[in-house]
């Protein structure tokens, strides 16, 4: 493995991220595995939204966008279209992806576009103080939930696969290998991936919720999880309450900007037979 703090701007650290909060961890396995894959810094481009996770950009020296709450795949849909030989990469949080953002993930998945999307789940809002996401287990405690969370929370990966991306894989900020080799993996495949990177947030999650700080956290992580390949062995019993980890779906299909590229190019191909068609005729015709 390469010098991977040449993938950071040394100017812009230290970063602002409270003690022991896991955005800084899913933001090196991504790192890392840009760097396994040799993947040439000017051709990638990175794009965030609002939030604790979406400040990684401010610190990755490539070609980044910091854009608008919940945005981040609509303007990563437009660098994907006008430049679809970049490799294009969104780095949002639960907040910023499946609430205000939620519109714009179910279509990117949908039109499987090639994006790969790192979405930094810490079940809360962490920057606005901790109020309750879609994606805080019913009965947890936040800012906006003091006397415990009544909503049902997303599934975040079925949702992707559901709603059509192409790669669907799940890790955590405890598991960090298994969490570079999926990102690693998602950003090879050509379509729409998601990988769903459960982090600590100790400052807002875990204080809220009597879980501890950044090691109890990490443990109540490893404690609440459980490998897909393990899984199958295991009876249900052992399953209740426990989300999967690893790769959760991979099938590869019809990528939107390829497909879209081939559109234009049958346009023109019948756009060019009529010109020469209706100029013919006018020659013949003098």
């Amino acid at each position: 493995m390469g010098d991977t703090l040449s993938y950071f701007r040394q100017d812009m650290l230290p970063h602002i991220w409270c003690p022991g909060c896991g955005h800084g961890t899913a933001t090196g396995a991504l790192v890392r595995a840009i760097d396994r894959l040799h993947l040439d810094k000017n051709k990638v481009c990175i794009v965030s939204g609002i939030g604790c996770s979406s400040r990684a950009v401010g610190y990755l020296d490539f070609d980044t966008l910091h854009t608008a709450h919940g945005r981040a795949l609509a303007f990563a849909t437009g660098i994907k279209l006008a430049r679809p030989e970049l490799k294009v990469i969104v780095m949002t949080g639960d907040g910023d992806c499946t609430a205000i953002g939620g519109n714009h993930f179910i279509h990117a998945a949908r039109r499987n576009i090639g994006i790969t999307t790192i979405v930094m789940n810490n079940n809360i809002y962490g920057m606005t103080s901790g109020q309750y996401s879609p994606m805080t287990p019913k009965g947890f405690f936040g800012t906006t939930a003091p006397y415990g969370n009544v909503e049902r929370n997303f599934d975040l990966c079925e949702l992707a696969k559901s709603a059509g991306a192409t790669y669907v894989a799940r890790a955590t900020s405890y598991h960090v290998p298994l969490l570079i080799d999926l990102i690693e993996k998602a950003l090879l495949n050509p379509g729409f991936s998601v990988v769903e990177a459960l982090v600590q947030c100790p400052t807002y999650m875990g204080r809220k919720n009597k879980i501890g700080g950044p090691v109890e956290m990490l443990n109540w992580i490893k404690e609440g999880t459980v490998n897909v390949k393990a899984a199958a062995a295991l009876p249900p019993e052992k399953l209740k309450d426990k989300i999967l980890i690893g790769e959760l779906y991979n099938k590869q299909e019809g990528e939107y900007t390829a497909d879209y590229d081939a559109l234009i190019a049958r346009v023109q191909r019948k756009y060019d037979k009529f010109q020469g068609g209706l100029y013919g005729c006018a020659s013949n015709s003098d």
